[in-house]
C-alpha cells in the first residue's frame, strides 16, 4: 500500500493534481472538492453493484442457476468495478497525502482496532 500510496502522490505533483497547500481558504476549497470527488467514486462503485444485481435477476428469470447468474453478472463487471474502486484509493491517497498519513499504518492499526472491538457485530447465520 506504501508505493501505491506514494505512486499516487507523484502522479499528483506530475499532474498538478496535488491538494492545495497555499492557505487555509485554498486548501479548505480543494479538500472539500476532492472529498466530493470521492464521494462521487464511491456513488460509482454502487452503480456497478446495481448492474451486477440487475443482471442477475435477468440472468434468474431466464432460468439460470442462482450461482452461475451471479458469477456471470460479477465477471461482467468485474473490470469497471476495478477502476471505480481505483478512482476511490486514488482520491483516499490525495487526502492522505496533504495529512501526511501513512496508509498502511493508518489501515492495520484500525484494523487491530477492529479485532479487539468489544462491540462486534453480531453475526447471523442461516440455519
Amino acid at each position: 500500500m506504501r508505493e501505491a500510496q506514494k505512486y499516487a502522490g507523484q502522479l499528483q505533483k506530475e499532474l498538478n493534481w496535488e491538494i492545495s497547500n497555499e492557505n487555509y481558504e485554498k486548501s479548505r476549497s480543494s479538500l472539500l472538492n476532492n472529498y466530493m470527488l470521492l464521494t462521487t467514486e464511491v456513488a460509482e462503485v454502487a452503480e456497478e453493484f446495481r448492474k451486477a444485481f440487475n443482471r442477475t435477476h435477468a440472468l434468474l428469470e431466464e432460468g439460470i442457476d442462482e450461482h452461475v447468474a451471479f458469477q456471470i453478472a460479477k465477471d461482467s463487471i468485474k473490470e469497471d468495478l476495478g477502476k471505480e474502486l481505483a478512482d476511490c484509493f486514488a482520491y483516499m491517497f490525495k487526502i492522505a497525502n496533504f495529512f501526511e498519513l501513512d496508509m498502511e499504518v493508518s489501515f492495520y492499526s484500525k484494523m487491530d482496532e477492529v479485532r479487539n472491538r468489544k462491540n462486534k457485530d453480531i453475526r447471523y447465520t442461516k440455519k
